[in-house]
């Protein structure tokens, strides 16, 4: 899949590079690449624009890699204050709804300042990243699926059947995260009328 035009103010992305070169060079010397799997608010401030995240949600395809203790990186915001972006260490995938495929079907960007041939960043898909916002469905989760539908990433019929397939793999609360769905696609329904 071809790296998608990305939406982020420039010192944010600035700051999510530097990030990025931090877990580079923490990889062995040798080896294929390693890929990272970013979602949450970063991947979608990097798609939309939308919503400052001050964390990175993100899993590393390499088990036991030993990042450096100071996984942050202060950067100017959008207001001309000072602002803080940090590597999230205690992100976990194993809570949110996924689909089985999110993390062959997520899509790679260039990073300023990341040589791919060693870290290869990758955004979960927007369907992906929408449907892992289903879980948990707060006031920003539900905002942050209308950003991805009001910038044409994803659309009601889309989510609705990614979120299908992913659910016999999850651990929770099934007939919350089917109300979940059902008030997701009515609002991403009437926000494309």
């Amino acid at each position: 899949m071809k790296a998608p035009a990305l939406h982020s103010d420039p010192r944010y992305l600035e700051a999510f590079g530097k990030l990025m070169k931090k877990i580079e060079r923490a990889l062995p010397s040798r080896g294929k690449p390693v890929r990272v799997y970013v979602a949450g608010g970063a991947a979608l401030h990097l798609y939309t624009g939308a919503r400052y995240s001050r964390d990175i949600d993100a899993r590393i395809d390499l088990p036991r890699l030993a990042l450096p203790a100071d996984m942050k990186v202060a950067y100017e915001g959008p207001d001309g204050l000072p602002q803080l972006l940090y590597y999230d260490m205690q992100y976990n995938e194993s809570s949110a709804l996924l689909h089985e495929d999110a993390h062959k079907d997520s899509v790679p960007i260039e990073v300023p300042g990341v040589n791919p041939k060693r870290l290869d960043v990758r955004l979960f898909s927007p369907v992906d990243l929408a449907v892992s916002k289903l879980s948990r469905f707060e006031a920003h989760d539900q905002e942050d699926i209308l950003a991805l539908a009001k910038a044409g990433l994803i659309d009601a019929d889309s989510l609705q059947q990614r979120a299908l397939e992913a659910l016999p793999g999850y651990v929770g609360h099934v007939e919350r995260l089917r109300n979940s769905l059902g008030i997701a696609c009515r609002k991403i329904k009437v926000l494309q009328r």
